[in-house]
């Protein structure tokens, strides 16, 4: 494997194991992860030794979401006053690279394990969604957020989520932008199952991947081929709308009011503007 700055990847015995490092606090998202993270997948995809793959977060944390500080050459020319075709154009690009980035994750034919602690938060749950199956560690917390912070979610969580909890539990969540502890979570069968702690999911994902991996491999990677077929041209057509959804509507004073507010560390007052 590759050298990386945002990930550190180990294979051992057909099982890979990729962990977020940051550098963002939290393994919050920002340019290396988003460039990464496809690249890893792929090298993944093509290696013959890999049979399952458990995903992680280092620290206490799976991940804070999108590093907004390092990510703000994203955001700023589409939030200028007056911006024109050719800014929305190069953002709507950008969002639908990181939707792509994302993807790599579902797209994998090799089964995908997230474990999951401490905090899920906005792209930390696109980037689990992606994943065939969900652990957590009893003091896991995961957040659709971006209602919050005035964006209509767009990497895939509005996507890919009514398919593994439902719809009325996704639009309380992204409505809402509530918070839920491992044990919602696990009742409304966004993960699979709860362990005591951060070792313990760890292990228990590397138990099932293990699992996984003593099976024939070319048929694991069929069934995951015809489950795909069978959500993947929805979920295209959903990241098609919201990247475009996105870069028409999101420029607006409550964006910029999130967004201040954030860096203030204080509550935002949206208007509806």
């Amino acid at each position: 494997m590759s050298e990386w700055k945002a990930f550190a990847v180990e294979i051992a015995d057909s099982i890979a194991q990729v962990t977020l490092t940051g550098p963002g606090k939290g393994n919050a998202m920002g340019p290396d992860f988003w460039r990464e993270l496809p690249e890893i997948f792929a090298e993944l995809d093509a290696d013959p030794q890999v049979r399952a793959v458990v995903l992680t977060g280092s620290g206490k944390h799976f991940s804070y979401g999108l590093d907004l500080a390092a990510m703000g050459g994203t955001l700023g020319p589409v939030l200028a006053d007056g911006a024109k075709a050719a800014q929305r154009t190069e953002f709507l690009k950008e969002v639908r690279r990181m939707q792509d980035s994302v993807t790599s994750v579902a797209t994998c034919v090799k089964p995908v394990i997230a474990a999951v602690s401490g905090w899920c938060i906005g792209g930390g749950l696109d980037l689990i969604a992606a994943a065939d199956i969900r652990l957590a560690s009893a003091d896991a917390k995961f957040s659709l957020r971006e209602a919050k912070v005035a964006i209509v979610a767009d990497i895939g969580s509005l996507q890919r989520l009514p398919g593994i909890i439902g719809e009325g539990h996704l639009r309380e969540l992204a409505y809402t932008a509530k918070d839920i502890d491992a044990a919602r979570a696990e009742r409304i069968g966004l993960v699979n199952e709860v362990f005591a702690d951060q070792e313990a999911v760890l292990a228990a994902a590397h138990a099932m991947a293990r699992e996984i991996a003593d099976n024939p491999p070319l048929v694991v990677q069929g069934i995951k081929d015809v489950l795909e077929h069978r959500t993947a041209p929805g979920v295209a057509d959903g990241l098609r709308y919201v990247s475009a959804w996105n870069a028409a509507f999101l420029p607006s004073h409550d964006l910029t009011e999130a967004m201040t507010a954030v860096f203030q560390k204080r509550a935002p007052q949206f208007k509806g503007e």
